[in-house]
């Protein structure tokens, strides 16, 4: 099978799959580009309302395909900013689910999502001094604002690996489960996440990530949207709540 991401729906969450398990799951120019309208595509879906991003097999992603950055370094960093972008900007709730190696881009997509859960013994990099690469402002920026100045200053000025006791304790990760346990417990949580308020996780997301133009929009939808009221009543009335709004 060619280098490509796949993808499912199934109980309310798309998972995306990054599928070159030739190389450890690097990304392709191909799948750089092919990430942003999978991505746009998902988030348009009213039957999504999570989504997993993980990889083929026992890796999660080695980074770029280090053939790409031979032929055409600029094109390949854009795209995988692009990408990253793309990710954050993703309009529901996103998880990484964390195998193996999480090196380079791969940490670059893992960071860019809400959350990250990791299998024990995943490895983490941040690895562009070994390339002689500049990391890019706006990947930099997220993660100092995961791990703090000093955490990420020893990742991208020294391109070691991290094993998942460091990278739970700096913040890279919020979870880490024994070996066996990871999809199990990224279906339990996104399934909660599918049943709760996309419009407190909206307007959440928003906010955490800095964006706070916009409380006027976020006051009119929770008065108009129904989630609110709703929410309320299950309350009152001791059932699970039926929430409805969607973007």
């Amino acid at each position: 099978m060619e280098p490509q991401l796949l993808h499912h729906v199934g109980d309310g969450v798309a998972t995306v799959v990054i599928h070159h398990p030739a190389k450890r799951n690097a990304m392709t120019t191909p799948m750089w580009r092919a990430l942003p309208p999978l991505l746009e595509a998902l988030g348009a879906r009213a039957d999504v309302h999570a989504l997993v991003l993980t990889g083929e097999g026992g890796t999660f992603c080695a980074g770029a395909d280090i053939s790409t950055l031979r032929e055409s370094p600029g094109e390949a960093q854009s795209l995988a900013v692009l990408a990253e972008e793309a990710l954050a900007a993703f309009p529901k709730p996103t998880l990484a689910a964390i195998r193996g190696y999480c090196v380079g881009g791969g940490s670059q997509l893992a960071a860019a999502c809400d959350l990250r859960f990791a299998q024990e013994g995943s490895l983490f990099g941040v690895t562009p001094a070994k390339l002689g690469i500049v990391y890019p402002a706006s990947s930099t920026r997220r993660l100092t604002a995961l791990v703090g100045p000093s955490a990420a200053k020893y990742l991208l000025f020294s391109g070691e690996l991290i094993d998942t006791e460091r990278a739970l304790r700096t913040g890279l990760v919020d979870e880490v489960l024994p070996e066996g346990e990871l999809d199990k417990r990224v279906a339990e949580f996104t399934r909660v996440l599918a049943a709760r308020s996309l419009l407190t996780q909206a307007a959440a997301k928003e906010f955490v990530n800095g964006r706070t133009d916009r409380d006027a929009h976020w006051a009119r939808a929770a008065r108009t949207g129904g989630d609110t009221a709703e929410g309320v009543a299950a309350f009152l009335e001791r059932r699970q709540p039926r929430f409805t709004w969607t973007p």
